[in-house]
């Protein structure tokens, strides 16, 4: 029997963010008349759980739906179905006037930090204006609270009147994180923050996500590409392929022993330099052409056109996301004994 990873880790701690079989379809339309032909599945069916004050990272390639994940919880994206429930709030439920106000509890960090933040505006203003909306504080206090801000955020308080143009990439995104959390929210979801900055860069600003999660409590979903990153920053992960969650698990656990093709695929590709790096990596597992159009998804389990290990079932029949070890779970026929009594064997490929 299927066991979500949402009802597994609700027994074990306080939620702040439960998704329960999220969906995001977009569809395609064509000629005069403007009728469907097709959809895209972009988030298919997803549902997972992330504990108060702790980092969900969501990771895959470029189009498995990392971001449209985030935006649809957050609802910038209306979901085609499902349930988001963060801080006890269900977000589907909330009127126009509702979401408004939850918006306050909910904030995102965007990829790129020279488009998210207004040119014309000078920082103090992009700091202040999100406090004014919600109605917190007057102005002198308000005015107090960017000047805290923004030492917060490792950056001078005469920062505060430039504008964005004279800021690095790292100096902008220090901005758009003090932006975020001038509210006093409780989730934030952290859609490839640190992809655009230097390498040096990131570093610095993975610690000062730290330091905020700790002194303001924070719960985060921090989507990346970067699987190094991810282990840095999260105590769980969900690797997606295709708008689907293919494994979830606590951080050391799904790297020290991966149990779905995919995700042993982008951890034997992440670059090393040590060879003590190396042998800490899994056998090397490669898999076969492109990811497939998301017009057209393959019946069954959408890896299996590309994956060295699959069999008959594979291609007639999705898997369900299986437990397969304490706060570890994997959609891969590899690991039910029906299937596969041996288990997998995982010689290099």
């Amino acid at each position: 029997m299927s066991r979500s990873p949402e009802i597994e880790l609700a027994a074990a701690q306080e939620q702040m963010v439960k998704v329960e079989n999220l969906s995001k379809h977009f569809p395609i339309r064509e000629g005069i008349l403007q009728r469907k032909v097709a959809e895209v599945r972009a988030v298919d069916d997803v549902s997972f759980s992330i504990p108060e004050g702790e980092t969900l990272g969501i990771v895959g390639e470029s189009g498995s739906g990392k971001t449209t994940l985030g935006k649809t919880m957050l609802r910038l994206h209306e979901p085609t179905e499902g349930r988001v429930e963060i801080g006890g709030t269900d977000v589907q439920s909330l009127s126009s006037s509702e979401l408004k106000s939850f918006r306050r509890n909910a904030q995102l960090v965007y990829q790129d930090p020279s488009s998210s933040l207004n040119p014309r505006m000078r920082i103090i203003d992009i700091i202040r204006t999100p406090m004014k909306i919600h109605g917190i504080g007057t102005e002198v206090e308000r005015l107090q609270r960017a000047k805290e801000l923004i030492e917060e955020v490792g950056l001078p308080v005469d920062y505060l009147y430039k504008y964005p143009s004279a800021l690095s990439g790292g100096q902008k995104q220090r901005v758009g994180i003090a932006r975020a959390i001038a509210v006093n929210p409780d989730f934030i979801v952290l859609d490839e923050p640190t992809s655009a900055l230097d390498v040096s860069i990131q570093a610095k600003i993975l610690s000062l996500f730290k330091h905020l999660q700790a002194k303001y409590d924070l719960t985060y979903l921090f989507i990346s590409h970067d699987l190094s990153v991810i282990k840095t920053i999260s105590d769980w992960v969900g690797v997606m392929y295709l708008g689907r969650i293919v494994e979830f698990g606590r951080v050391g656990s799904v790297f020290d022993n991966p149990h779905h093709p995919y995700t042993r695929s982008l951890l034997s590709a992440i670059p090393t330099i040590t060879p003590e790096d190396e042998r800490l990596k899994p056998p090397s597992l490669s898999l076969e052409g492109d990811i497939p159009d998301p017009r057209e998804k393959p019946s069954g389990c959408a890896l299996c056109a590309r994956c060295p290990k699959e069999f008959d079932v594979c291609a007639s029949s999705e898997p369900e996301l299986e437990s397969v070890d304490d706060d570890h779970f994997a959609r891969c026929y590899l690991h039910e004994p029906e299937h596969h009594p041996e288990g997998p064997e995982w010689e290099e490929t």
